[in-house]
Order: C-alpha cells, then structure tokens, then sequence
C-alpha cells in the first residue's frame, strides 16, 4: 500500500515543483525551496533556502529567564513555549547562532518570546 503524502510528494517532484515537508514547529518551514540542475547530467536536486535570523530587537519578548545550572534550552522552550522543538525561537530572540551557548553560564538572562 503507498502512503499517500508520499504519492503526493512523488507526482509534485515529478512535476518540477519544489517541496518543504517539514514540521510546521521547525524553523525551516516557512522557508522556500529551489531546484538545482546538475549540467553533467540534467538530475534535479531540492534544497532549502537560506534562512535569515530576525534582528531581535523586533521580536516581542513575553517574559525573562535566568539560566540556572543544567538548564537545557529545549527544557526552557517547553516550560515557555510549550514545545521543546521551537527552542530556536529562544535563540532567535536572543541573537544566538550556537543555541547551546545561551545555557551554559548561569546567571545568563534570557529573553522569551
């Protein structure tokens, strides 16, 4: 039996139209995607866009944390945003390119969006 989103997934690569079957809570799923023909052979790759990071100065934040020793940004975004996987909104909000750097000193504040 063929699971239908990948029959649907199949006929619109087929088509030549790009596809993002991303998490709708993943930080790429609101980005565009391109094809890239290879010249040697004509064979169509799909990638992802760039994503540009929001200047954070224009993300609301809701509320503050200070980090506490083993804290986990994924734990945090759970407790804030109630989903651990949108931990990169946390990172967005305060201009983190390594997310992991926002945890690891203690008395580091946090804004939340």
């Amino acid at each position: 039996m063929t699971d239908p989103l990948q029959a649907l997934q199949s006929i619109l690569q087929g088509g030549n139209l790009p596809v993002n079957n991303l998490s709708p809570s993943s930080r790429y799923s609101k980005v565009g995607t391109t094809v890239m023909v290879n010249e040697d052979n004509g064979n169509k790759v799909i990638y992802l866009n760039r994503r540009f990071i929001p200047a954070a100065e224009n993300i609301v934040t809701k509320s503050e944390h200070l980090v506490k020793e083993g804290n986990r940004l994924d734990n945090l975004s759970a407790v804030y945003i109630g989903d651990p996987e949108q931990f990169w909104k946390i990172a967005d909000a305060n201009d983190a390119i390594a997310p992991e750097e926002l945890t690891e000193t203690p008395g580091n504040k946090l804004r939340i969006p």
